[in-house]
């Protein structure tokens, strides 16, 4: 059995490098954070393939190269504070608690907050303040943050969340209507990032 899980195991990692993340340091946060533990009950048998699942409130664990290509366009450094709405089953914020210092992540699905809170916990994964809250407002009372990453689509980013970026740093969200094409967008807010 053991062999069987390290097999598949490197076929999603070789899987996430021919989608394109070539980054080390997301390669090796996404080696280190199984993706098993987020998904719960019937397909939890597929957490190794790259693919969206059904998790809990009506949403989606993205596929793992989606969520590996938006952290490698995120570019987070060690120390950064990153924002992430749309906490969904923790996986995206999991794999940058490995990237960045701290990490905010709100959804306003009071149990998927719990549940991913849950995992956190579990994996001892101790950078990580979840909360339930209405994302597109932000989290001002943290702001302004190195990064901001929004994993649910948006036609636009909201206004609030541009203001609780500094000035020079990155936002990476998915651009275009639910359901329909999306493309990942990567914004800054002007020139130099600030301390």
């Amino acid at each position: 059995m053991t062999d069987v899980i390290a097999e598949r195991k490197m076929q999603f990692l070789f899987a996430l490098r021919s989608k394109g993340v070539t980054d080390k340091r997301v390669l090796e946060a996404m080696e280190k954070i199984d993706r098993g533990p987020f998904i719960r009950g019937l397909f939890a048998e597929r957490a190794y393939d790259d693919m969206p699942l059904p998790i809990d409130c009506g949403q989606t664990i993205s596929q793992p190269s989606i969520v590996g290509l938006m952290t490698q366009a995120l570019d987070a450094q060690p120390r950064d504070t990153v924002l992430e709405i749309g906490t969904g089953s923790g996986y995206q914020a999991a794999i940058l608690s490995q990237l960045v210092r701290r990490i905010y992540t709100v959804d306003r699905h009071r149990r998927l907050v719990k549940q991913a809170s849950s995992v956190f916990e579990e994996l001892g994964l101790t950078n990580i303040t979840a909360f339930t809250a209405d994302g597109s407002h932000g989290f001002a009372d943290q702001a302004p943050f190195d990064r901001i990453i929004v994993t649910a689509a948006a036609e636009d980013a909201p206004g609030p969340l541009r203001a609780q970026l500094k000035i020079g740093c990155s936002m990476v969200l998915p651009v275009g209507r639910s359901g329909g094409v999306q493309n990942a967008r990567k914004g800054k807010r002007n020139d130099t990032c600030g301390e």
